[in-house]
């Protein structure tokens, strides 16, 4: 009920925006379709699916022909009965009919990894997203903070005019000058580290989203949180997909052992086979020329001793068994952890908000006494511009703290299983279904199918004017593959790539 809830949250939440911008709903549904991490991992669940049926053919009928043409060059002795070309060929059809429980439990190990595999596909799209939203904050942030430190080189230009105006006629001191001058390239330096993080904010957006970000709308409210850690707790612990990833890859270890154990069992398979033989030199005395066998039978083979091999893979099973028992457990403390962090920093930053924001309105208060006192001879100018400071100060912890808070607050959802594309509604298209190409594997039967050659479906981010003579990635390696281009501000990038079929 608290998972739908939220579910229906986010994805009203995500719909909203301005039709001027880049939304938020618009860079999520970016990243969906062309981030190369989640799109690999798409292929490696696909790889996982194969598992199945790999499993799976150890158990049915295999089916082998032979043919040959021979002939005698010499024969002597008691073989000396003639001799020629001779045509033969022959069928074998083996059907296993007991195998002791190892093709069973490699089949439900192969199932229950692929179970893990959606799983761990789920949280790679949660992580995706995350990284996506921290993104699209941080550019948001960035630019904020190059613009407050912009205007305040433009106001410490205007005092230091006024400054050396007022030294022209006496009023203030050659001190007051040098003070005015430090605190502006001061102002200055602080503007050019803030426009190189605005510079690495944008460029990992365009690695995370696909495409350079243009004018970026606002974030939509997140949806209602819990309101206590240990209901976050709750929460993750019944839907967080690492963990979910994880236990069913103990289960599956479970089987592997099994498996393991299944070699020191007999093995019992129903054999059928036919052979041909044609003389093609004539006959031979008054033998004919040509004749066939056909055989059925049951073959079984009873280990007796293996020099030790099966207890060692047992061992082996067992003790990947203990592993991932042990990963389970760790993988709760960490989902844990990053639940109680993430509940925690968000509250945090609600009150860093609540406070910051007081302080600007306090410090642009005081910004605003300072100058009047100044201006009457009660402050000095070393006075104003440390309250212009102070207010510069606290609108940057301001807007650090938004993003802070709603980067914590996303990566809440994620901990909880609930940062997923299913969850965030998106339209950019029908979702990924892992279960299509499930369906389409594991029960082939078929030795010469094959999925047509693979295009990459993530696009590349290369600028044009970066892209070297001699460059490493070829169109050989990568093709049909277009670069995908920045955006003009206000409207979205549409990939444009061969998309295989999924």
């Amino acid at each position: 009920m608290i998972r739908n809830f939220v579910t229906a949250t986010v994805a009203a939440s995500l719909l909203a925006g301005t039709a001027s911008a880049d939304t938020l709903r618009e860079a999520l549904v970016s990243a969906y379709r062309t981030n190369p991490t989640l799109t690999g991992q798409r292929e490696n669940l696909r790889a996982t699916d194969a598992n199945v049926a790999i499993a799976k053919a150890a158990g049915r009928p295999q089916v082998s022909a032979t043919a040959g043409i021979n002939r005698d060059l010499s024969r002597s002795g008691i073989l000396e009965t003639g001799g020629g070309t001779t045509f033969s060929a022959g069928a074998d059809l083996s059907l296993p009919l007991y195998t002791g429980g190892r093709v069973k439990n490699s089949v439900r190990a192969a199932e229950t990894r692929v179970e893990a595999g959606r799983a761990t596909l789920r949280a790679v799209e949660g992580d995706v997203f995350t990284q996506a939203v921290a993104a699209y904050m941080d550019v948001i942030r960035d630019r904020a903070v190059v613009e407050l430190n912009s205007n305040n080189v433009r106001v410490l230009t205007t005092n230091l005019q006024a400054t050396q105006d007022r030294f022209q006629i006496g009023d203030l001191t050659r001190t007051d000058v040098a003070q005015s001058e430090a605190r502006l390239q001061l102002g200055k330096s602080r503007l050019v580290i803030a426009q190189g993080q605005q510079t690495a904010s944008e460029a990992v957006y365009r690695q995370v989203i696909g495409h350079a970000p243009g004018q970026l709308a606002p974030p939509p409210p997140l949806p209602p949180l819990p309101t206590t850690e240990d209901e976050a707790v709750r929460i993750a612990l019944s839907n967080n997909p690492d963990l979910l990833s994880v236990q069913r890859q103990a289960i599956a270890s479970g089987y592997d052992v099994r498996v393991a154990e299944g070699t020191r069992l007999p093995t019992l398979s129903g054999v059928l086979s036919g052979t041909y033989v044609n003389e093609l030199s004539g006959t031979i005395g008054n033998q004919p020329s040509t004749g066939s066998q056909t055989t059925a039978g049951l073959s079984a083979s009873i280990p007796v001793f293996q020099g030790g091999l099966p207890a060692a893979r047992i061992r082996q099973a067992e003790a990947l068994q203990g592993q991932s028992l042990e990963q389970v457990i760790g993988t709760e403390r960490a989902v844990v952890a990053q639940t109680r962090a993430a509940f925690a920093n968000y509250q945090a930053s609600l009150k860093a908000i609540q406070s910051q924001t007081v302080a600007v309105s306090a410090n642009e208060l005081a910004l605003e006494g300072v100058r009047a006192e100044q201006s009457v001879g009660t402050r000095t100018v070393l006075d104003v511009l440390d309250a212009e400071q102070e207010l510069l100060n606290s609108q940057v912890l301001l807007v650090t703290a938004r993003r802070d808070a709603y980067v914590a607050g996303f990566q809440l959802l994620n901990a909880m299983g609930q940062a997923e594309a299913q969850d965030l509604g998106l339209d950019g298209g029908p979702l990924y279904d892992p279960l299509g190409n499930y369906r389409r594997t594991a029960n082939n039967w078929n030795d010469w199918s094959r999925d047509p050659k693979y295009v990459p479906v993530a696009t590349r981010t290369v600028d044009p004017a970066e892209m070297p003579a001699t460059p490493i990635v070829t169109p050989d390696l990568i093709p049909q593959q277009t670069i995908t281009t920045p955006p003009a501000a206000g409207t979205a990038a549409t990939p444009s790539v061969t998309q295989p079929q999924q």
